[in-house]
């Protein structure tokens, strides 16, 4: 027989060898762990995972099928995070999830799944999106895991932090144009009116469908009603600290010489005032325009 033909068959017999034994070693983890979970939970909270080691070691242990075992280990996660009578499953929901990224880090479906159940399920947020935290230090070219993490940040009304994340999300190549728009609506809800305005300004500039021109337009004449308002709102108060009542009408603003001039909006229309209130607003609903 040819040298190269035997080279090749033991090449063969040593792969298929290394297989079956990583399907062996894998099928005694599983095992273990099943023995594990007959075990009363009250005497070993969390029993079912305290026998699975860190990726990085585990992975040592897979012969080169890393990514099959990283498969394997998410399908059962999703199992035992779906068995609501494991009253304390959450308790190590990241250290399951950093196991599937170290197996294989390009994976994104954990990630985002493994943030969907500390949100969601776990009821923490912080967890969630170190989660997705986890999948951006391994992917750092996937704009998702910021922009979602911007998403659940938003949702718990944390605007500085969804600013923040969104910030990340628009400056990754590929990210969709309304990662830029999130961050321009979050830098308003955290009043930076001038981050807010500048971004605007700069997606009206750029766009190229009308539609997304008019949500600019309309967003950029909600800041600059804001921004002006607050100046008015500023000599208000001090008119009314000097005179002790509020000015008759915007104008004896500028003759007291609180103001240089009085502001207009983006329409080029003077701002509606309240004299009883104090009170001045924008001529138009923003969001009506």
């Amino acid at each position: 027989m040819p040298v190269r033909a035997v080279s090749a068959r033991r090449k063969s017999f040593s792969a298929i060898f290394i297989f079956f034994f990583a399907v062996l070693l894998l099928g005694g983890i599983i095992a273990l762990k099943i023995e594990v979970d007959r075990i009363p939970r009250k005497k070993i909270p969390g029993a079912s995972i305290i026998y699975i080691p860190s990726g990085k070691y585990m992975k040592y242990a897979t012969f080169g099928y890393s990514s099959v075992v990283a498969d394997l280990v998410y399908l059962w996660a999703i199992q035992y995070y779906s068995t609501l009578t494991i009253v304390d499953r959450y308790q190590n929901l990241e250290h399951i999830f950093s196991i599937i990224a170290e197996l294989d880090p390009r994976y994104k479906d954990p990630y985002e799944v493994g943030a969907l159940i500390a949100i969601y399920e776990a009821k923490d947020l912080e967890l969630g999106l170190r989660i997705l935290d986890m999948g951006l230090a391994k992917n750092p070219g996937e704009w998702i895991f910021p922009f979602q993490a911007g998403h659940y940040a938003q949702l718990a009304k944390d605007f500085e932090l969804a600013r923040k994340y969104y910030e990340k999300a628009m400056k990754i190549p590929g990210a969709p144009d309304i990662a830029k728009r999130l961050y321009a609506a979050a830098s308003f809800r955290t009043m930076d009116l001038k981050a807010s305005w500048e971004t605007w300004q700069e997606i009206y500039a750029t766009a190229t469908d009308q539609r997304v021109k008019d949500i600019a337009l309309r967003h950029l004449y909600r800041v600059k009603s804001a921004i002006d308002i607050a100046l008015l709102e500023e000599a208000i108060a001090r008119f009314k600290e000097r005179y002790g009542r509020n000015p008759e009408e915007l104008k004896e603003l500028v003759r007291a010489r609180f103001l240089p001039s009085l502001p207009k909006d983006l329409d080029g229309k003077d701002y509606v005032y309240d004299k009883e209130k104090g009170e001045p607003s924008a001529p138009t609903i923003w969001w009506k325009k």
